[in-house]
């Protein structure tokens, strides 16, 4: 893990930035760029602490720079979620270091070519239905602890629109995303008694490197940027929201 270096939202010292996430540590999945860059930079603005993951240090350098320019702090976590066990492993660190976790963004997401379900080579199903659903498996079960440890633990998935209705030759993309939907909402509801609030959100169509692999001819004005939904993942986080167990799908257009 790295830090960042400037002293707003610092939690060493008790000193905070203000804000709706004033003082929170927030942990995010797939943050190098899209939703999840676009959700860190309005955390960090909202005065959150910052833990980042990515498969790549130089992204998540370049977006530290960002938060850095908005008076943050981040902590950088390359790390490659499908190695599970490197998930326990950040789950101790950050025990270690913060002894809590007040919000979760699960975000990190893979879209494989899209293909008839009879064509989809092995591989491809297994990779989907490892960073899309079973790391976040372990991201639940890693974090779970840390996010009870916090007086408003917070955590959002994210999922997709393909879990509405049929979406012929998104087959492994479908099945992880609605596998994604029930582990979440059961998770929901063994939290209920508790501080704990856990909830999905679905983006829509949004203007994102995942989203021009599935439609690459698509005009981009013709769709919602990250920095567009990014508000509705703070609705979720911030200690004031009572959701659980909800799907919240984002305005088609801001």
């Amino acid at each position: 893990m790295t830090d960042g270096t400037t002293t707003a939202g610092r939690l060493a010292n008790g000193t905070t930035t203000a804000g709706r996430l004033a003082g929170r540590i927030a942990l995010i999945t797939g943050a190098s760029r899209g939703i999840g860059a676009a959700v860190a930079r309005r955390f960090a603005a909202e005065g959150a602490h910052l833990v980042l993951t990515a498969r790549t240090s130089g992204a998540l350098e370049e977006l530290d720079d960002d938060i850095q320019a908005l008076g943050g702090q981040a902590t950088l976590v390359p790390l490659d979620l499908t190695q599970f066990d490197a998930i326990d492993q950040m789950g101790a660190a950050l025990y270690e270091r913060f002894g809590r976790l007040d919000i979760l963004v699960g975000n990190a997401g893979l879209l494989r070519p899209l293909s008839p379900m009879h064509h989809v080579q092995p591989k491809d199903w297994q990779a989907t239905l490892d960073l899309n659903l079973t790391a976040n498996y372990r991201l639940i079960r890693a974090m779970d602890p840390l996010l009870r440890q916090s007086d408003a633990g917070r955590a959002i998935f994210v999922s997709s629109t393909v879990t509405q209705g049929v979406w012929p030759f998104w087959g492994a993309y479908a099945v992880s995303k609605a596998g994604l939907e029930a582990m979440v909402r059961t998770y929901a509801a063994e939290v209920e008694k508790t501080s704990l609030r856990v909830n999905l959100l679905n983006p829509g169509p949004t203007y994102t490197r995942l989203r021009t692999v599935a439609y690459p001819g698509e005009n981009p004005d013709d769709l919602k940027k990250p920095d567009d939904v990014a508000g509705l993942f703070v609705d979720l986080a911030e200690p004031a929201c009572t959701r659980n167990g909800d799907l919240i799908t984002a305005p088609r257009h801001p």
